[in-house]
């Protein structure tokens, strides 16, 4: 029947939100893994071992000043043109940043151009990420039944946990399997490498969803809005603030 069938199909967007959420902060949290551990030396080897350390957490932190950018522009975009294009897209550009680190020469190779371009690739992560979060809550939540979509919105939240899981258990596996000269040398690249697999498998997962149908109906009635983003500040100004401030709280309570 039709209600199934809509049931089948929210349980598979739920899946892969979860999937998705899971492959973007594992490469997402690799990066911080790998800042602490080899960055320095591959790619700001020009200055003393502590000023090294600290660029290497900067470019860290360039992720987290992209990531509400993404989810702006990825918001505004999957208001117009689709959630499933952009969630789609975010795996994409993530994909293709954390895989572009794996590949990145050394400073010692490339020169100021190497630490030039890890900013780059980590602002993309970020970027990315930020569009993700957002877009597959709201996936899941739009295929859910009537009365269930907490529950099924909660499944993209399992993506958090298990990313961080699955970073750590995958660097802790390649550090023991190697040398530790090996490993600061070139085996660092494996988790970055690896994750080409983990967003093959979401990327083939994402493709076969349908689009939600709550923007289906708005394409049918052509209700859409030319500027989502300004008529949200227009209109729930103080609904995204409240919702910003108890984000930061808990973010600033939490860690």
């Amino acid at each position: 029947s039709a209600q199934e069938r809509n049931a089948l199909e929210a349980r598979r967007v739920a899946l892969a939100g979860a999937i998705g959420t899971t492959t973007e902060w594992y490469a997402f949290f690799i990066y911080g893994t790998a800042a602490a551990v080899v960055f320095a030396p591959q790619f700001f080897p020009q200055v003393s071992e502590l000023a090294g350390t600290l660029a290497a957490f900067a470019t860290f932190a360039i992720g987290f000043i992209a990531r509400p950018l993404g989810r702006i522009a990825m918001g505004h975009f999957g208001d117009r043109l689709g959630r499933k294009s952009m969630l789609v897209w975010s795996l994409m550009l993530m994909g293709l940043a954390t895989l572009g680190i794996g590949l990145l020469p050394n400073y010692a190779q490339l020169g100021v151009w190497a630490p030039v371009l890890l900013v780059t690739f980590r602002f993309v992560q970020g970027f990315a990420l930020g569009g993700e979060w957002g877009g597959a809550v709201l996936m899941s939540v739009e295929h859910a039944p009537q009365g269930r979509r907490g529950f099924f919105g909660s499944f993209v939240a399992l993506g958090l946990p298990a990313g961080i899981i699955l970073s750590n258990l995958v660097f802790l596996i390649t550090s023991s399997a190697v040398s530790a000269e090996a490993f600061a040398q070139w085996a660092w690249r494996i988790p970055f490498i690896a994750s080409a697999v983990l967003v093959a498998v979401g990327l083939w997962v994402r493709v076969g969803l349908a689009e939600s149908p709550v923007f289906e109906r708005i394409l049918k009635t052509q209700t859409g809005r030319s500027m989502p983003i300004v008529d949200v500040l227009r209109h729930d100004a103080r609904a995204v603030a409240l919702a910003a401030g108890s984000y930061i709280g808990i973010r600033t309570l939490g860690y």
